[in-house]
């Protein structure tokens, strides 16, 4: 269309130039006036057959911009999607070595009492083996006979209790195993939760000294998911293990909840650390964002609380921290909707 048009421009130049021709006769002004409107009107032509030109050529360039951007877009569509995936992976992953962590925990917890409990056991054994034979000699003296009953009593006391603390060890590390494990929607008791928990995470706790108070109302029932917040005070365990304490500093970590609404429960873990500087907090709950990265650090531990708080357990999470330490209050419905 642009060619058909500026072909009939030219044909009008031509008129033009034909007109001027037959106004020879015509008053100078005249003729003046026509020639300054012809070359008007070819300078007006040079001009749209420049900016055609320059169109032209914009088209050209938006179009490959536009492909250009097709193709970005995409690659960065592929790489957002490689991105959420890998984050999937490494969040699983976290939650894994956690699981990993309070396993060995609570395996090296329970070697004590079971170790113990075996070593009466074989003096038991020992003693029986003893007895035998003076009861066969038939040599058994009042005194023998005091001194066995003694140690089977003894023995028997530590053998019953070290079995039953290893039992009890083995019952909480379950219940929380399989609570991190599936993620299951159940009436529980806040407080046997919160202490079952942190018996299970007591290996890591003792180790460095520290001193850990749980203060829960009784008879506190929830119906929610006890995997979910299981796996919150986990993580703000080892938060605290790593960022808050200094090597071999014992510290103090308390556990406190109250019920603010009758369908609510605020749930305050405090610890005494260090706290969180200033220009950090408010980014601790962003995905892969630590100051441990050499330290083996994954930045997911916040992250992954943050989201089991907003999603499965429906509540919310403040941070509260200041040089006398760190404080996450967590407000939490009774029953999730």
């Amino acid at each position: 269309m642009s060619f058909d048009l500026f072909d009939a421009e030219e044909k009008v130049l031509e008129q033009s130039d034909s007109l001027r021709g037959r106004l020879t006769d015509a008053p100078e002004e005249v003729r003046k006036g026509v020639d300054l409107l012809i070359e008007a009107f070819g300078r007006s032509v040079r001009e749209q057959r420049r900016l055609v030109k320059v169109s032209d050529r914009l088209q050209a360039q938006l179009s490959s911009l536009n492909h250009e951007l097709a193709r970005r877009r995409a690659e960065a569509e592929q790489a957002l999607s490689d991105l959420k995936a890998a984050q999937e992976s490494l969040v699983q992953a976290e939650k894994l070595a956690s699981l990993g962590a309070l396993v060995g925990g609570v395996a090296h917890e329970i070697n004590t009492p079971v170790g113990i409990a075996l070593s009466c056991a074989s003096h038991l054994a020992d003693s029986t083996a003893q007895m035998r034979r003076l009861y066969e000699a038939d040599d058994i003296g009042a005194d023998e006979f005091d001194r066995y009953m003694a140690t089977v009593t003894d023995g028997s006391d530590l053998i019953l209790s070290n079995c039953r603390r290893a039992a009890a060890l083995i019952g909480s590390f379950k219940q929380v195993a399989v609570d991190r494990t599936s993620a299951e929607r159940r009436r529980f008791d806040l407080g046997a939760t919160l202490n079952e928990t942190m018996a299970s995470l007591g290996p890591n706790l003792r180790q460095a000294g520290h001193e850990v108070t749980i203060e829960c109302p009784s008879g506190l029932v929830m119906d929610s998911h006890p995997g979910a917040l299981s796996q919150v005070l986990g993580n703000f365990v080892m938060n605290s293990l790593v960022h808050a304490f200094e090597p071999d500093q014992p510290g103090r970590i308390t556990i406190r909840v109250d019920q603010p609404q009758p369908d609510q429960v605020r749930i305050v873990y405090a610890d005494s650390g260090k706290g969180i500087p200033a220009q950090n907090r408010g980014r601790i709950f962003d995905p892969f964002f630590t100051t441990r990265r050499g330290s083996g650090g994954t930045g997911l531990g916040l992250h992954i609380v943050y989201n089991l708080v907003t999603g499965p357990l429906a509540g919310t999470i403040v941070l509260e921290s200041s040089t006398l330490g760190t404080a996450f209050v967590l407000t939490l419905p009774v029953s999730v909707p």
